[in-house]
């Protein structure tokens, strides 16, 4: 009998980008092929040959229902946690309005883009990626910002982050990504933080996430307050008019109050200071009539328009500058009240992105065709069974009718023996319309289905390099200090070193200064790449420095007093922050406040052991001479001055408060003024004072 020769191994299509093989790094992703590494199969034990990329019908073509190695691994993933969720677990949650003020019918049939004045009901919910419900708002994360349109035709959500960017190209790696992060699971720890081994050692092995990075440990990752955040749908969308004609699009949401960050130190402080600081701060703000507001603003562009660009608007670790593709504002969304039960609706609002109505439709975009996928299948595992829409926050506001029947906490009463269609035996049972949702836009097929990445996604760079080109010199200071401590976090040298390769393609400034962070003795060689980073026009709108606004509305005042305080300085610097827009709270030793100069007793909105100037975007200090001697005592006194003096913000005092600013080293800028100039005092408590910086910190 004849031997049989053994089979050779097919190649892999020539235009296929396989991550890390591609470029360079394949031994240590790929070491199983020829090493010691167990291979990579199903839970059914079929071998893996491409854990890099979803099976689509074209390099850029559209995801497969077939591709069974995706399905199994993402609703493995999405039943990993019940009932919690596995990411976005710790989230706030607020009712309001959308309103459209600019149509766009020569784009779309959807009515919530059409009709204009219109005030569709909302549900929008924001949140962090990595902790868990339990954790803290103000770790350095992504922030999820996603809002449920109740429009007339149907439930839209729009599922966002506050960031435009994501760290992988497509929805495959996502479970990958998410276990690398999360605490890891041979110690539990760490919780809510990316300072760790198994997240840089994933991300130093995949290029793509470089542009993510320089936002991630960006200001962008670290907000002032949620209602201070921008929001983006992340992927190109499709608009269909009524002919079926299709446009691109891209959505923006922009704060009314302007973009504000913290500053790490800060950041820091306030998770001792408050776990709840950005819920109770939206909270305080819809409760007390002070309703956050955003604009939609949208970028729309055509398949040619799109053919020019210099990167692939398909891939989701892009950016479309705004100078390629201007905003157009369309619309304003206000949050005016808040759940009345967390539970009942912040907790199991079931947010997804298949939810379009029609008008709207999809683009290839690898990562959302998985994410169409993977969030209905996650919201039957963490709420119980298929009908979760009827829980009251999930459910449409417009009438809903079908065959789908029975299931798990099935609440409904449906009537009649038809349950199928087509049928003739009821005249009332639900009917397909040619009003409902049209056909999808179409595209050639070239028949070319497989396991590729596009050409034009191979490009991991250029837009990391515009990134942290665009940013302020404070900014660019930050992100390297941000490296240098989330990589002083890692216990792995190759991790470190890899990470920096990568950071020699995207600025060599950039490299050098977390390698002299790190200590490490020599730079490392820069990271191969299969296309070398361009030099692109630089993009202003990424900055959070210079885009901020300077007002005082939606921002808090602390005042700090004592015993024999002012009482009429207090009262100035109350009623001018007040008709300036900002909150005022008084700081005071004692919960029950203090005596005044003038006899009158001032009750404290908080002590001051436990509410530290970081809960405030400037503090005044107002002491008699004795109080003013008594408190040089108190740690918590003299921190309340020296972190606001680190922590960049505007200071006012009068001469009571002096031995404290001394003891506490507060220098002279600017931002230090005397409580008797209200006016000066309010102009810097508008902004952050951001050449004091070198003076109070050092930074990579």
């Amino acid at each position: 009998m004849a031997t049989s020769k053994p089979r050779k191994r097919p190649s892999a299509p020539a235009d296929r980008h396989d991550q890390g093989h591609d470029q360079g790094q394949g031994d240590e992703l790929h070491q199983h092929a020829g090493g010691s590494h167990p291979v990579l199969t199903t839970n059914q034990g079929i071998a893996v040959a491409d854990n890099q990329n979803s099976l689509r019908a074209t390099p850029r073509g559209p995801t497969l229902l077939e591709d069974f190695i995706l399905r199994e691994k993402i609703t493995h993933f999405d039943h990993e946690r019940i009932p919690e969720r596995i990411v976005h677990a710790r989230g706030s949650a607020a009712h309001g309005y959308f309103e459209l003020t600019r149509s766009l019918q020569d784009y779309t049939r959807a009515r919530v883009l059409t009709e204009v004045g219109v005030r569709t009901p909302v549900f929008t919910r924001f949140s962090t990626v990595a902790g868990g419900a339990g954790s803290v708002d103000t770790p350095r994360d992504v922030r999820g910002f996603a809002v449920k349109f109740y429009t007339r035709e149907g439930n839209w959500d729009l599922v966002g982050n506050n960031i435009p960017v994501f760290f992988i190209q497509d929805a495959i790696k996502f479970p990958d990504l998410i276990h690398a992060v999360k605490m890891e699971p041979d110690r539990a720890f760490p919780q809510a933080a990316s300072a760790h081994d198994t997240f840089w050692d994933f991300v130093s092995l995949m290029p793509e996430s470089m542009h993510m990075i320089m936002w991630a440990m960006s200001d962008r990752a670290i907000p002032r307050s949620l209602r201070m955040i921008e929001g983006f749908g992340i992927h190109s969308f499709r608009l269909l008019d009524e002919d079926g004609r299709s446009t691109f699009v891209k959505f923006h949401w922009r704060p009314k109050l302007g973009i504000q960050s913290t500053v790490w130190d800060e950041a820091v402080k306030l998770q001792g200071a408050d776990n709840d600081f950005h819920r109770r701060d939206l909270f305080e703000a819809i409760t007390g009539g002070d309703f956050p507001e955003w604009e939609l603003a949208v970028q729309l562009f055509t398949e040619e328009q799109a053919e020019a660009f210099p990167f692939d608007h398909l891939d989701p670790t892009k950016i479309i500058p705004e100078s390629l593709v201007p905003l157009t504002v369309i619309g304003r969304m206000v949050l005016d009240r808040w759940p009345d039960n967390f539970f009942a609706e912040t907790e199991q609002v079931a947010y997804c992105p298949a939810n379009v109505p029609p008008g709207i439709d999809f683009s290839n975009d690898p990562l959302l065709q998985g994410r169409l996928f993977s969030y209905l299948d996650t919201q039957l595992s963490r709420l119980g069974g298929p009908n979760f829409h009827q829980i009251p926050v999930n459910a449409p506001k417009c009438p809903f009718a079908n065959h789908q029947r029975d299931g798990h906490m099935q609440m409904g009463v449906p009537k009649g023996r038809v349950a199928y269609d087509p049928s003739s035996l009821q005249d009332d049972s639900p009917r397909e319309t040619v009003d409902g949702f049209p056909s999808h836009a179409t595209a050639p097929d070239d028949g070319r289905k497989g396991r590729v990445r596009a050409a034009s996604f191979a490009d991991h760079y250029s837009q990391a390099r515009m990134f942290f080109r665009s940013l302020e010199a404070p900014e660019q200071a930050h992100l390297a200090s941000a490296l240098v401590f989330e990589l002083s976090k890692v216990e792995t040298a190759k991790v470190r070193e890899r990470t920096v390769s990568h950071l020699r393609n995207i600025d060599q400034s950039l490299a050098e200064r977390v390698a002299a962070g790190l200590a490490m003795p020599t730079l490392p060689a820069p990271a191969p790449t299969a296309t070398p980073a361009q030099a692109l026009p630089a993009a202003p709108e990424v900055r959070v420095i210079g885009r901020g606004k300077d007002l005082l509305k939606g921002r808090c005042i602390g005042i700090l007093f004592d015993e024999g305080s002012d009482a009429g300085r207090i009262d100035r610097l109350r009623k001018a922050a007040g008709k300036a827009g900002a909150t005022v709270k008084l700081v005071a030793p004692k919960l029950g406040g203090g005596t005044l100069s003038d006899g009158t007793l001032l009750a404290a909105d908080g002590q001051l052991a436990g509410t530290p100037s970081v809960l405030f975007d400037a503090v005044a200090v107002v002491l008699g001479s004795e109080a003013g001697k008594r408190l040089l005592k108190d740690t918590a006194a003299v921190d309340f001055v020296a972190q606001a003096w680190a922590h960049l913000k505007a200071i006012a005092a009068d001469d009571g408060a002096q031995p404290l600013l001394k003891a506490a080293r507060v220098g002279n800028d600017a931002g230090v003024v005397d409580a008797d100039a209200a006016k000066d005092f309010l102009a810097a408590a508008a902004t952050r004072q951001w050449a004091r910086e070198p003076k109070v910190r050092t930074l990579a």
